[in-house]
């Protein structure tokens, strides 16, 4: 850890002389990228976070909104973990989720779901399907152990990520009661700041700074001390003592101990209520001896929080820490004055507390705008290209992920994974509670701009497809080096086309995470816009994806199908798996009324089924609908390019089986083009023509083509 010669003379223009090695540690931890966000935040601003249900937004822990009925409110909190993942992919993955856990028990709330989007190499390389094994038993291992389950998510495969993998972890949390909201803003000079959960190490020093720089190649060797090591049994206890605590009302506000450590959440906490603090490093109760100031202040060490309470709760707050044998220190209390922290009668750090936090200066960088593709389709063979892309990993059944989660657990869970969005069942408001979250990489690397759109399109039609109306979202933008104008240019254009798709799905951003410095020998990660997106609806009943076997098909709002548009493949499974090139897919003129008209569509006593097509297309979307007991008999009737109508990827489409199809022409009339495909049937088979062309696949076929991650890894 080094503090850059310009910062360090800001530094020392603002204290009137040199910082202390400690300060000069804690400063480049603090405005490092990771925390600082000194290439991203100057960009943010694009996104609308405020709403009629919006309680808390952008700067906390984690964002809080309310439920239809006002007085339940949700957490929304997101997190990357991708250089530890990539360093070790167990604990980098493991503790990315106990981090954003302790972010949701820091607003008062109970964790009660949480959401992978993961993202790696090539699959056929040995290196990514480490990295994918280990990061799913980490993730597994460690929100199985807690009792939160893992209900929804994505994978995603491309070379971009071969040298610097992307761990992106979301969750969900409760609070039954508005009095039991906290915030990370400290309240008032006097009160003390007590340290709770596991004693502090050595592991993952300078976390923060290693985040923010390109991943060297020799990282997995040199960078495993900044990689924080979990206990997810100390986490669950720290989770039943937080509930307590709140309950008590014993918290006046609280932070958990991330990103730079003690000494980040403890200047973030009194820096957010103007005030400072007065702390003594040698009262955290330590693991590792001879422990000095500097590793006192910045550790990652996981599984610890950090309360304000008043003078006369702190012995109560102890007790309970006893009770759940969590260690418990009273480290100093909150001032008027400066950020100040003392070890062994020397002063290390005398800074104001919001200089720590926000002093650090923008970076103006240069941006180049990313070029379109031209037009290039390979001549492929029909069967071979349905066989490919049905069977890549990135469309194939991610069951082999999903089926190592405890979703069950909490026993909330009404639609598990698999399906386009779960459903949980939030009994407290009798409000079924639908939750996506993803991106797709072939699209944002295509069209950095119009794929972020497409990013948000998609999760708002996966819980629309279930029935639910898009409440709120949170964001975790990844990006390279952005000291490169042209992967500066392509996050730039994420971020716009994110925020102007949410905008127009009236879906407020009301919180999120930035990445940057995502790159490595093997170059930068594609841009990846990851949103985790919540709905409601009444009631958790929900129209599962698969089919029934007894309704019509009809293909909602695929504008090329329709003839409105012309087909595109750009960005798409299909061109990844044979090369060439093209534009990315038109997006529909009013995405707001047709996800508005879907969610009421998709609770139709009628609607047998209803699936979301996108990533592969439509041919995936057929094959994914397709069970033991459920056909399909689709017939295309334009012979122009089989190709592009079965595998362009436009999202903001659905599939619907129905037994009424003239309810759903109606439904969607002046909103969306619908086309009556075909039928189900019991057969089991996906009988697909376009044209003069036809695929007939049987059940097995099918199966087998989806299971791809689990032949190759099994």
């Amino acid at each position: 850890m080094s503090l850059s010669d310009q910062d360090r003379d800001l530094v020392t223009a603002e204290l009137g002389r040199e910082p202390t090695p400690a300060e000069a540690a804690l400063f480049e931890n603090l405005w490092s990228e990771h925390c600082a966000y000194r290439s991203s935040r100057p960009l943010l601003s694009a996104f609308e976070s405020d709403g009629e249900r919006v309680v808390v937004g952008p700067g906390d822990d984690a964002a809080v909104v309310s439920l239809p009925d006002g007085e339940t409110y949700i957490t929304l909190g997101i997190e990357s973990h991708n250089h530890p993942s990539y360093v070790d992919p167990f604990d980098g993955a493991a503790t990315g989720v106990g981090g954003i856990v302790r972010d949701t028990l820091s607003m008062g709330a109970y964790p009660i779901a949480l959401a992978d989007s993961l993202y790696f190499g090539g699959f056929d390389r040995e290196h990514s399907q480490y990295l994918f094994e280990g990061v799913v038993e980490g993730i597994s291992h460690y929100g199985n152990c807690i009792g939160v389950p893992t209900v929804t998510g994505s994978v995603a495969f491309h070379d971009g990520y071969e040298g610097n993998p992307l761990v992106n972890v979301s969750c969900i949390g409760l609070v039954e009661d508005p009095d039991r909201l906290v915030t990370a803003e400290a309240q008032e000079p006097g009160n003390e700041l007590v340290l709770v959960g596991n004693a502090t190490g050595r592991d993952g020093l300078g976390g923060a700074s290693f985040a923010s720089e390109d991943l060297a190649e020799d990282a997995e060797t040199e960078d495993r001390p900044a990689v924080q090591v979990g206990d997810p049994y100390t986490e669950k206890l720290l989770i039943e003592a937080n509930e307590l605590l709140v309950d008590e009302g014993l918290v006046e506000s609280a932070r958990d101990l991330g990103a730079a450590g003690l000494g980040g959440a403890t200047s973030e906490l009194v820096a957010k209520g103007g005030l400072g603090a007065h702390i003594e490093l040698g009262r955290v109760h330590q693991r590792e001896p001879d422990m000095n100031a500097l590793e006192i202040l910045l550790a990652e060490s996981q599984e610890r929080m950090a309360y304000e309470v008043t003078p006369e709760n702190a012995d109560r707050v102890a007790e309970i820490a006893e009770r759940y044998d969590l260690g418990c220190s009273v480290i100093g209390n909150v001032t008027e004055g400066n950020y100040v922290c003392e070890f062994e009668g020397e002063t290390v750090v005398d800074a104001p507390a919001a200089f720590l936090g926000d002093g650090a200066p923008f970076n103006d960088l240069e941006s180049v705008e990313p070029s379109q593709p031209e037009r290039d389709l390979p001549e492929t063979d029909l069967v071979d290209a349905f066989e490919a892309v049905v069977g890549s990993p990135n469309t194939a059944s991610k069951r082999w992920v999903y089926r190592q989660y405890d979703h069950e657990v909490q026993v909330r869970t009404a639609t598990p994974p698999g399906d386009d969005a779960a459903i949980l069942a939030v009994r407290e408001a009798e409000t079924g509670l639908a939750y996506s979250a993803g991106a797709d990489p072939n699209w944002t690397d295509a069209a950095p701009y119009h794929g972020a759109r497409a990013v948000a399109l998609e999760n708002a039609t996966n819980v629309a497809a279930k029935g639910a109306i898009p409440l709120a979202a949170v964001d975790c933008l990844n990006g390279g080096n952005p000291e490169k104008p042209d992967v500066y240019g392509g996050f730039e254009e994420i971020v716009d086309g994110l925020a102007d798709m949410c905008a127009e799905l009236d879906v407020p951003v009301v919180g999120g995470n930035v990445s940057l410095y995502n790159d490595s020998n093997a170059g930068p990660i594609p841009p990846t816009p990851t949103l985790a997106l919540v709905g409601t609806k009444d009631g958790y009943e929900a129209p599962p994806a698969a089919l029934s076997g007894d309704g019509e098909i009809l293909v909602v709002n695929d504008r090329a199908l329709s003839g409105e548009v012309e087909p595109r493949l750009g960005g798409s499974e299909y061109l990844a798996q044979h090369g060439g090139s093209d534009r990315f897919p038109t997006l529909p003129d009013d995405p707001a009324a047709f996800v508005e008209t879907l969610a009421d569509v998709a609770d139709y006593e009628a609607t047998l089924a209803a699936h979301d097509a996108s990533h592969g297309g439509l041919a995936v979307t057929l094959a994914e609908m397709v069970t033991d007991d459920a056909g399909a008999d689709v017939s295309l009737d334009d012979d122009a390019s089989a190709a592009e109508y079965l595998f362009h990827e436009q999202p903001g489409r659905v599939v619907i089986e129905t037994d009424d199809a003239e309810a759903v022409e109606a439904a969607f009339e002046g909103v969306a083009p619908v086309e009556r495909v075909g039928s189900a049937d019991d057969t089991g088979a996906l009988s697909l023509s376009v044209g003069d062309h036809a695929l007939d696949y049987d059940d097995s076929r099918v199966g087998e083509l989806r299971s791809a991650i689990e032949r190759q890894l099994e």
